[in-house]
């Protein structure tokens, strides 16, 4: 399969992206999660767990990475998968954007790479979800300004008064 050219901004730098996971990757996850500051030591150890699970198992694991990459650093990544006992309905885990490189674009131009590469895997809807907390209202911003529209909200899922929050595209 090749790979679906990257989207491009004047304000985003030329990305070059990698698609193969790599024993390295855990701590470079860990690094990346981490630099933003947004992430509890629960959400940063559940972001490396799918990198263990992907290096553990490849692609039977269900997960799959884009590690984007600009001038030999690694500025952010995706991780995505198809649901299983879905016809063409992805997931998408995790998109997050080294503290670093934040605010030039990177987040939607990772994004926009994503959604390519899903369609040309066959998936036709990406399913995502968040936190209703005000700490997430950038996120669901974000998923809003890419084309996602709100789909549903389960009530006090991860804590009293702090729903999951559904996007769909």
């Amino acid at each position: 399969m090749n790979a679906p050219s990257s989207s491009s901004s004047s304000a985003v730098p030329p990305l070059e992206y990698r698609y193969q996971a790599e024993p390295g990757d855990r701590e470079l996850v860990r690094q990346i999660v981490e630099s933003t500051g947004f992430f509890n030591p629960a959400e940063v150890a559940i972001a490396v767990e799918l990198v263990e699970e992907r290096l553990a198992k490849g692609p039977a694991s269900g997960y799959h990475f884009i590690f984007a990459q600009t001038a030999g650093r690694t500025c952010g990544y995706a991780c995505y998968g198809p649901i299983a006992g879905t016809h063409a309905s992805y997931d998408l885990y995790w998109i997050v954007v080294h503290h670093d490189f934040q605010f030039r674009g990177l987040g939607g131009t990772i994004l926009a790479h994503t959604e390519e590469w899903i369609h040309q895997e066959g998936g036709r809807r990406i399913w995502v979800e968040t936190s209703s907390r005000d700490q997430y209202a950038p996120t669901r911003h974000f998923y809003e300004r890419h084309g996602y529209h709100h789909e549903a909200s389960l009530a006090d899922f991860y804590a009293p008064g702090d729903d999951k929050v559904i996007y769909v595209k």
